[in-house]
């Protein structure tokens, strides 16, 4: 099809040169010759607005459009083809005439189908200044087409109304269509390659008329057929061509974003000072005291008022894009700076990066010394992202805590890293406040613009966040690069892969009574033997697991191969029939409906006795449970299976779900039992965590026995059982097997 468009453009354009530089269409049939071969063109033009209109994907406001196009196409051809019937009729058709009249008659539809073009939804304010704006450009080039057309025709003595009448409506039309291309290049800064098309044929069309008429006006001198200003036209009706032929090819009007074509809003300043150089223009012969001070009076007002505008639009414009508690750039301009900066890769051996910064441990700030340190906390913040960041990259605050840095130009994406490396340091320095001083850290996310993110600014802050994100989980004050390997997506794959390749091991950590150190349990704990990165802790990827769903195949094969190794050291070593088995279960594990059928299932496959399960719930787990999750504990615990509180009084829940929820086991955090030893207060807290315990007369388990004088301490104030490093360190199913084998021969274990 482009082969056809620019052929046919090709044989008009030779046809016009032939007839212009040559005596073969005698000037009698010039005419008929002109319009013989704009035919064509015509023609092409309604079938391809015809099929334009009639494609099922079009929205409904821009196939409007594109039907009072049409109707304006249609109308064209009919133009032309009426024009060659008068060329082909004997005698001198009269002015106006039928076919001039046919000319004139699609400018409304296309004006109409202009305006209607779908564009950004914009607020009444905003679309009354595009109005203000369209009717200036226009106003000032009714200025000078008054001057130079419109009123020469009206004061044409002796000529016919009819002629005067159509001959000075003519750049009226003119003048509406003006209004629809102000209109359309001011609302759309950057316009896609269909009204580009568009409007250039818009604005040589008008350009063509205006010069058309004024050489008749002016100079009495009129362009036969064939001449440069039918060619102009030509070209005009060809760019339309193209424009329809364009958007039947892509699927929006948008075009390629890699590009950044300027803003027209110095269009209404322009058309002032056309409207102002014809006034100085006529009035040139006047005298400065008759009318020459004042046009100069009124042109300094007008540009003083043009000047306070600017000032005000730019103090606007700088409130729009600040952030007025910090000074740095807002969310809004933080997003401009990320679209422009997503439009084209970087250049060879250069770098494009983002950086999403959110301040760790910032919310304990503002609710333990209020929004006054809070706010100077994050002025602080500021004070330190201008310290580290370049002249040429921008550095704002998106809300809140969160903040960003747009690094548009780096010689790699070391200086990245090292950009984000100076920015964790810049924000460990304590910040003054009163006599408070207040540590703040920050996790940072680092995303590099490569192919993946070309015209897609979304996609490169969405990789930043989750660098960010995984900041945060691996020990905050810190800095994360974004790779493809750290998408949830395919971290959930990989962890689900994991279980499937048995990358997963179990690890067994003995609970212990603390009168006479028998192993009376032991508690599963998950590790991932991870083929690249080593055996990984929980803290590392349970995390991860919890948000992706992957911790539910986790879970299940962390009980079932629990269960399973617990069944077979019963079978082996006598001793083992008394140990009970203690196995975390996750929030979504708990949540699930099918939760007691499925651990039915793996007690029934191995053969693991229901009442030695212990199942350990956090506290966040049980913060309010809802009448589902008390149902399938109370099924659990009718089974015979324990129900546990794990890291008991770290978390925010009410002490009414130990009545809810039918609780056997309080596990006491290892943050109550490290320091109760030396520190009275602890003492006080954790033997009153195990005197409650007692009153729900509940078995007591405290974690994280670090030395002797924690268990002494323990023994003292009642507490039956623990588990720590003190008795024995998590290990793998085989050397817990061996440690039973050697109590069984009573060696030293």
């Amino acid at each position: 099809m482009p082969i056809v468009l620019v052929g046919t453009f090709g044989i008009v354009l030779l046809a016009f040169l032939i007839q212009s530089g040559t005596d073969w269409v005698h000037p009698s049939q010039a005419q008929a010759f002109s319009e013989l071969t704009r035919l064509p063109m015509a023609v092409l033009t309604v079938v391809l607005g015809g099929r334009l209109i009639l494609r099922d994907d079009l929205e409904a406001g821009e196939r409007r459009s594109w039907v009072l196009l049409g109707m304006a196409f249609v109308v064209g051809l009919s133009a032309h083809v009426v024009s060659l019937a008068q060329a082909l009729t004997p005698g001198s058709a009269p002015f106006p005439a039928v076919a001039d009249y046919l000319y004139a008659a699609p400018i409304p539809a296309m004006v109409a189908g202009v305006m209607l073009l779908p564009t950004a939804v914009r607020s009444r304010a905003e679309r009354r200044k595009l109005l203000i704006d369209s009717l200036i450009v226009v106003a000032g080039a009714c200025t000078a087409l008054w001057y130079l057309e419109i009123a020469p025709l009206l004061q044409t003595p002796g000529a016919d109304f009819e002629a005067i009448a159509f001959a000075a409506t003519v750049p009226v039309l003119d003048l509406l269509l003006l209004f629809a291309l102000a209109t359309l290049v001011l609302c759309r800064p950057n316009l896609g390659l269909v009204l580009r098309l568009l409007a250039a044929s818009i604005l040589l069309k008008v350009v063509t008329d205006t010069t058309y008429i004024m050489a008749i006006v002016q100079f009495d001198v009129v362009y036969a057929p064939g001449s440069w200003p039918f060619l102009l036209w030509v070209t005009a009706d060809f760019l339309v061509l193209l424009s329809a032929h364009h958007r039947l090819q892509h699927d929006d009007l948008r075009g390629s974003a890699r590009r950044t074509y300027p803003s027209f809003g110095w269009l209404p300043y322009v058309a002032i000072a056309l409207a102002y150089g014809m006034l100085v223009f006529v009035a040139r012969r006047e005298s400065l005291y008759a009318l020459g001070g004042m046009i100069l009076g009124a042109m300094v007002l007008t540009g003083l008022v043009i000047v306070r505008q600017v000032i005000v639009q730019r103090e606007s414009h700088r409130m729009a894009v600040t952030d007025s508690l910090t000074g740095l750039s807002s969310r809004a301009r933080i997003n401009e700076r990320v679209a422009e900066m997503t439009r084209q890769p970087a250049h060879d051996g250069r770098c494009k990066a983002v950086l999403l910064i959110d301040l760790d441990h910032f919310k304990p700030i503002n609710d333990t010394y209020g929004h006054e340190a809070g706010d100077a906390v994050l002025k602080a913040v500021a004070t330190s992202m201008r310290s580290v960041i370049r002249s040429g990259d921008t550095a704002g605050r998106l809300g809140g805590d969160e903040f960003a840095v747009v690094l548009p130009d780096l010689p790699g994406r070391e200086a990245a890293e090292a950009v984000a490396r100076r920015l964790v340091e810049a924000f460990s320095t304590p910040v003054i406040f009163g006599d408070l001083l207040l540590n703040v850290e920050a996790s940072i996310g680092v995303a590099i613009h490569d192919e993946s993110t070309v015209s897609q600014p979304e996609r490169l802050l969405a990789h930043a966040d989750v660098a960010m994100y995984v900041a945060k989980r691996t020990g905050r004050g810190t800095f994360c690069l974004y790779t493809p390997e750290l998408d949830p997506r395919a971290q959930d794959a990989e962890l689900r892969r994991a279980v499937a390749n048995d990358e997963m091991v179990v690890h067994f950590q003995p609970v212990v009574r603390l009168t006479d150190g028998h192993e009376v349990g032991v508690e599963a704990l998950v590790r991932w033997n991870h083929p690249t990165r080593g055996l990984l802790m929980p803290g590392a990827f349970i995390e991860l697991a919890e948000e992706t769903g992957a911790v539910v195949p986790i879970g299940e094969w962390v009980l079932r191969e629990a269960c399973r190794q617990a069944a077979l050291w019963r079978q082996t070593y006598p001793q083992a029939q008394h140990l009970t088995l203690s196995v975390n279960l996750s929030v979504r594990q708990v949540t699930r409906a099918d939760l007691e059928s499925t651990i039915a299932d793996i007690l029934a496959e191995t053969g693991f006795p229901a009442d030695h399960l212990v199942l350990e719930l956090t506290e966040s787990v049980v913060l309010e449970p809802d009448e589902a999750t008390v149902a399938r504990m109370a099924a659990l615990r009718s089974r015979g299976v324990g129900i546990a509180i794990d890291d008991f009084g770290t978390g925010y829940a009410a002490l009414s779900y130990l009545r809810s929820l039918p609780v056997t086991v309080l596990k006491i955090d290892r943050s109550f039992v490290a320091g109760i030893d030396t520190d009275a207060d602890a003492w006080a807290v954790t033997e009153a965590l195990v005197h409650l315990a007692e009153a729900f007369s509940l078995r007591v388990v405290a974690e994280g026995i670090e030395t002797a004088e924690q268990a002494t301490c323990l023994r003292g104030m009642g507490c039956e059982f623990g588990q720590g490093y003190h008795y024995a360190r998590p290990m793998t199913g085989a050397a817990f097997a061996q440690r039973l084998e050697a109590v069984r021969l009573g060696l030293p274990s």
